[in-house]
């Protein structure tokens, strides 16, 4: 049975051409790039021009404001408690309802060591309150934490413009941006902003897992999260994971070279499933329709059905989906994202997120619209909701 992969906020597959980058580091040009000989000369060149890459991938303006990190959850932690302990005497930050849990849960453990926090609210189609937020800033506020797009629904917010009306308020208060699902998929150029770290993760546009990277703006300081070596200007101690920067680096290439299409043909096809599955399932509403949104993403529910048995049965057909954030995957606990929302109960727990990437091919789409009717028809019969659904479904 063919897959069919409709999980890429979860993570991607790796772009052959990228594993094929990486290869030579691992057996050939192994060398560590903070030696001094030939071989670990080829390394360190190599960092350095992936180091390029990434800051043109980002639009930043130096090379040197990229720091290279295992994945978004450490470049979120780092960006957060290394602004906090540099300001001991600043107890406010702000973030969202509805930010992935790197953030989430990083700021409850902050709470229960006396930082105070302000978690801002969305409407249905999941915008942000960007007035609320504003609205929360004082001059005791060390850091907002706003995600570029969310992973459950794609809405893009305006962090550029938030970045801007905060330093307006406060010049001091630090800018954390979670664009772990907005690399790749639309365009970013973070210097001409006033956003002060912005953290990636290269398994989510194609690249390995076990790599992403730290925007820091120049001039920004912050207190490292991995104390030891020189490594990385001493803002992350740890020997460079050389074929990962390296397959990052080639991955953030590709995304760029690909970025018209997933603009273009990713979004037709995401507005296809979307058309698809609402013309044919009669209990099937889609939880955001925001305007601005991730090309490749949509989230719909459907009506007094079981989202785990939806997703069982999808895999049967070799169709792979999710019911949100993969950190939160086998939580009995409904969405926060699309609680935070007021995405009514009897499709709560019936939300499927559906994520598609460059690879994804109309006949995949074609068959999910044909397969899935059939999967949601049969699990209506066993629902314990027969008259609400008999009332919907006209049975």
């Amino acid at each position: 049975m063919s897959i069919i992969y409709l999980d890429n906020n979860a993570t991607t597959r790796v772009d052959e051409k990228v594993a094929e980058t990486m290869m030579p580091y691992f057996c050939e040009n192994y060398g560590n790039p903070s030696s001094i000989y030939d071989l670990a000369h080829k390394a360190n060149t190599a960092v350095r021009k992936s180091r390029e890459t990434i800051k043109d991938f980002l639009g930043a303006k130096d090379a040197k404001e990229i720091i290279f990190t295992s994945c978004g959850s450490e470049s979120a932690n780092m960006a957060i408690k290394g602004t906090l302990e540099l300001a001991p005497h600043k107890k406010h930050i702000i973030t969202t309802k509805v930010e992935h849990p790197c953030v989430l849960n990083l700021y409850k453990d902050l709470e229960k060591k006396g930082y105070k926090a302000d978690y801002i609210g969305v409407d249905s189609n999941g915008d942000l309150d960007v007035n609320e937020l504003l609205s929360k800033v004082d001059k005791d506020t060390a850091i907002v934490s706003v995600m570029y797009a969310n992973n459950e629904t794609g809405a893009i917010f305006p962090v550029e413009e938030i970045a801007q009306k905060v330093k307006e308020i406060n010049p001091d208060t630090k800018i954390f941006v979670d664009a772990v699902q907005a690399a790749g998929k639309i365009p970013i150029n973070v210097k001409d902003t006033k956003i002060d770290f912005m953290g990636i993760s290269a398994h989510k546009f194609h690249g390995p897992k076990g790599i992403g990277a730290l925007y820091i703006k120049s001039g920004t300081m912050v207190s490292p999260l991995i104390v030891g070596g020189h490594q990385e200007k001493g803002k992350r101690a740890g020997t460079e994971n050389v074929p990962y920067i390296v397959g990052m680096a080639r991955a953030a290439e590709l995304a760029t070279e690909n970025m018209e299409d997933e603009l273009t043909r990713v979004k037709k096809l995401r507005d296809t499933l979307e058309e698809g599955i609402l013309t044919k399932i009669k209990n099937a509403r889609l939880n955001s329709t925001a305007k601005n949104r991730v090309p490749n993403t949509t989230n719909i529910g459907f009506l007094y059905i079981e989202g785990e048995l939806i997703l069982l049965h999808l895999n049967d057909e070799g169709i792979c989906a999710s019911s949100g954030s993969a950190c939160t995957s086998g939580s009995l606990e409904p969405s926060h994202v699309l609680r935070a929302m007021g995405v009514p109960f009897t499709s709560l727990h019936g939300s499927i997120r559906f994520s598609l990437s460059r690879y994804t091919t109309e006949n995949e789409i074609i068959q999910v619209i044909q397969t899935l009717p059939h999967i949601i028809n049969k699990l209506a019969k066993i629902s314990p909701f027969q008259k609400e659904l008999g009332e919907i479904l006209g049975c």
